[in-house]
This record gives C-alpha cells, structure tokens and sequence, in this order.
C-alpha cells in the first residue's frame, strides 16, 4: 500500500466533460483524460500532421477514460465511493477499476486511512471502529461511510461543516441535498439543529445515511433520510439548506433551493472547484442570491447564501 493508486473511470466520450468535473473533486493536482472521439481534427489543430500511429487509429472513439491517481496516504476508497455516486446522480453510465488493487480489497482495507479528526470549532468525527480517542471538549460525529461519499477528510466536506457552524442554532431546521454518508446532517443536529432532513438520489448513499445516524442516535422523526429528487421529495421550508456537490448540479439548485428556504434562511454550497467559479456566480446572481460568506481551501470552494 506503499504506492499511488490509479484510478481509471471509462464512460462514454460525450459525458466526458461532465465527469471529468466530478473526477477533479477528487484530488487536487489534476487528472489525465484519454479521449480519442476527435483525434484526426485534434491531431491536426495540435501537430499540424495527418499521419496518426495505427495504435491510436485501433482505440475506441466512443469511450474517454479518466485517471486519477491518489497518494499513498489518502484513501482510495473515498474516491471511488465519490466517484460512483455523483456519476451515477448524474446519470452517466460508468465502469471503475484500480490499477493495483481489486476495489473488493479497497472495501476491506481503506479503514487505515482514516483517522479521528477535528473540523472546526466544534466538531471531532470519529470513524465507528476507533474507540480511543480524545474529544477534547467537542461533540463526537461517529460515521462509517461505507460505499457513501463522506468522512470529512476532503476539503469540500470541511468547507461546509466549518460553514454550518456559524448558522445553525436550537431552532435550525435543515435540509441536505445529496446527503451521501449522511455526515452533514448529522453534523448539524449534534450543532444544535432542532431537525435534519437528508435527500439523495442514490440509495446506497440512503442506507449508510440511515445507518449512520443510528449510530449516533438519531433517527425519525428528528432525522431523516429520503430516497430521491429534491423537487419530488420535499415539500417543506428550512432555515439551512447544505449541498456538497458538483457546480453543474449546484447551478441547478439555485434555481429551485428558493422554494425551500424560510425567510432568512441560508443556502450554503460546497464541491466547487475554483476554476467554476464564474459560472455558480453567475447562477447566485440569476436566482437572487447574495453572497454572505466564502471560504477556500486547496482550490475548493464554499459559499454560504442568502435570498
């Protein structure tokens, strides 16, 4: 386990530019993207040539793979999970493989890498299986992400628990769009949140959901967790609302989140890779949101909103 993993994700060459989006959430230093869907006009633009090695003529121009490769002190397992469940949300058909490593043997040795952590002020989340530790004082998020995005190890899952702090009070009502692990739900009602409501597509993200909130004891109706569309499930209005997605599906909430939020409710948005920026501005700005608050960490994102 001393060596980078690869991870290889094969989907169809025209959802290409959308996944690779997912896949940058993963790491921080870039990715590789083999495309051959436009490698005549491609290698034309770019060399100026149009002889092409046999070997590239043979690959498959309907299929782009990403790679992603992930050091030896982060857990693979996260990245895949990740990786599964956004694709799968999004509705593109994929195939995940590891280069070392059958991900069966990831699902039995990941534990390693994670590790008792604190995220901002209040919080410690331990993984379910440590039982020494040290709280110091802040409240115990015990979570077991299984095949669900969500430990708290990456920036973006920080960004928006650090976020949540300052927001969420004894009369909190929440609401958590694309809930994976169920970690921010969670996390808001040990903040103090009077409930939490989880929405996700993905219904293993909706069974580990569950089962993490019975871990720390938390279930309906003070927490809980539904399988499916955000505007076919929810019906209610919530002070905060948390979604710690990609930018193309946040830009989407914008401009349906309003109608769940109460009067000076906050919408606080995480997963945005920097170089998006300019689009989920733009998207603030057509759905009448104001910025209340942004943070930054290792080229992510994070916002916290108004109407």
């Amino acid at each position: 386990m001393n060596n980078w993993t690869e991870i290889k994700v094969n989907v169809n060459a025209k959802n290409v530019g959308t996944a690779s989006d997912i896949a940058h959430m993963t790491v921080p230093y870039g990715i590789y993207i083999e495309d051959y869907s436009n490698l005549e006009q491609e290698a034309y633009e770019v060399a100026h040539i149009d002889l092409i090695d046999e070997e590239l003529l043979q690959k498959n121009r309907d299929i782009a793979i990403i790679h992603i490769y992930i050091k030896p002190d982060e857990n693979p397992m996260e990245a895949i999970s990740f990786l599964q469940e956004r694709l799968d949300a999004a509705g593109i058909e994929n195939s995940i493989e590891t280069e070392n490593c059958a991900e069966e043997d990831w699902i039995n040795n990941w534990k390693q890498y994670f590790k008792p952590i604190p995220v901002g002020k209040k919080l410690l989340i331990r993984p379910s299986w440590i039982d020494d530790y040290d709280a110091q004082g802040r409240a115990v998020l015990s979570i077991e992400p299984g095949l669900a995005f969500g430990t708290g190890t990456h920036a973006t899952t920080r960004l928006c628990l650090e976020a949540m702090e300052d927001y969420i009070n004894p009369d909190t009502t929440l609401l958590d769009l694309g809930c994976g692990s169920g970690i921010l739900s969670i996390a808001g009602l040990l903040l103090g949140a009077k409930n939490a409501t989880g929405v996700d597509i993905d219904s293993i993200a909706v069974k580990t959901a569950i089962e993490n909130g019975e871990e720390n004891n938390f279930r309906e109706p003070q927490y809980k967790i539904i399988h499916g569309d955000l505007t076919d499930k929810i019906t209610d209005k919530y002070d905060v609302i948390v979604a710690n997605i990609i930018a193309d599906v946040i830009i989407y909430f914008c401009s349906v989140a309003g109608q769940f939020m109460k009067d000076g409710a906050v919408f606080i948005v995480s997963g945005i890779v920097d170089t998006r920026e300019a689009d989920v501005v733009k998207a603030f700005d057509e759905n009448g949101f104001k910025i209340k608050e942004r943070r930054e960490e290792n080229g992510w994102l994070c916002f916290a909103l108004c109407k």
